[in-house]
């Protein structure tokens, strides 16, 4: 099955992505209506264990987990995501024909790639992508991966979140997803776009 960007990993910076890709849609962008995006996530994110008291806009106290929920379900509201627990072994080929096989034996196709699967480390084989230490981890044993400043590895494969070397902060990772996702929809609009809404 073929997506127009398939976005391994599902906590603060795969789903920022996520929602802002889908937020697109539904703006009368002809080049945003009909794009297709999948979220593969292995269900081990650091959110899963956090409790959220100084992120901006968030109810002091607000479990991870919760916040998770939240995310997906405003995701929802535009459509346009589908999402599967499984864990990516591969990523192979390059901008508009990548493939992306998981441990359960399924095999997708997308056009863009983006790596969210936070900083304990990289073991997605994948060619073209250097592992290094994360400068920004409060931790020793942390990971990045290599990118060119603006988040993009290679031509079609991006990294967000903690393993684009962010801090390990909920705003952090999401703000490189929203990044990532902003750049590519400027790619299909053929100029810079942002996503505001306005009353």
């Amino acid at each position: 099955m073929f997506y127009d960007v398939i976005i391994v990993g599902g906590g603060a910076s795969g789903l920022s992505c996520a929602l802002t890709l889908a937020s697109a849609r539904g703006r009368g962008w002809d080049w945003a209506e009909s794009r297709k995006y999948l979220v593969i996530d292995n269900g081990r994110s650091d959110m899963n264990r956090a409790l959220f008291k100084n992120v901006p806009g968030v109810d002091q106290g607000l479990k991870g987990t919760e916040v998770i929920e939240k995310i997906k379900n405003q995701i929802n509201t535009f459509g346009g995501v589908d999402f599967l627990e499984d864990k990516v072994v591969k990523v192979e080929g390059s901008k508009g024909n990548f493939e992306v096989l998981t441990e359960s034996g399924k095999k997708f196709s997308s056009e863009f790639v983006v790596l969210a699967t936070g900083f304990h480390g990289f073991d997605i084989e994948c060619e073209g992508v250097e592992v290094v230490d994360n400068p920004r981890s409060p931790k020793p044993g942390r990971v990045m991966l290599k990118h060119d400043g603006n988040y993009k590895v290679k031509e079609g494969l991006y990294v967000a979140g903690l393993l684009a070397g962010v801090s390990s902060m909920f705003a952090c990772a999401s703000g490189v997803g929203v990044q990532v996702a902003i750049d590519i929809l400027s790619h299909w609009a053929g100029k810079p776009v942002v996503i505001h809404d306005v009353p």
